[in-house]
C-alpha cells in the first residue's frame, strides 16, 4: 500500500475533492484510510456508560487508498510513489525506501 500512518496526503477524487490531512490508520485488507478532518459523518448513538448524554458524534470515515496522493515532505507537493532498494550501511541488510517521482527525495 503506498499510504502509511502519519502521512500527509491530498485527496484527488469524490466529495473531499482538494481536501489535504494526516493519515490516522490504514485498512490494507479493505484498501481504505482514514485521514484526519477529511469525510466527516455524523453517526447517532444512544446513550451508554461511556457517553450517558448519547446523541449525534461527528467522526472520520474511511476514504479509499486510491483517492489519496501522498505529499512529499520535501517538495510539499502531492507525488505518486515510487521505491528504491537501498543498503544500510551499519547492518547491511537491504531496505526498500520509498521515494518522490517529482523530486527524488527518499522517506
Amino acid at each position: 500500500m503506498h499510504v502509511h500512518k502519519n502521512d500527509m496526503v491530498l485527496v484527488v477524487a469524490g466529495n473531499a475533492l482538494g481536501k489535504q490531512g494526516k493519515v490516522l490508520k490504514v485498512f490494507p485488507d479493505r484498501n481504505r484510510v482514514i485521514i484526519e478532518n477529511v469525510n466527516i459523518v455524523k453517526r447517532h448513538t444512544r446513550p451508554s456508560q461511556k457517553n450517558p448524554q448519547g446523541g449525534i458524534v461527528q467522526k472520520e470515515a474511511p476514504i479509499h487508498a486510491s483517492n489519496v496522493m501522498v505529499i512529499c515532505p520535501k517538495c510539499s507537493e502531492a507525488t505518486r510513489i515510487g521505491h528504491k532498494h537501498v543498503t544500510d550501511p551499519t547492518s547491511g541488510r537491504k531496505k526498500t525506501m520509498r521515494t518522490c517521482r517529482k523530486c527524488e527525495e527518499m522517506f
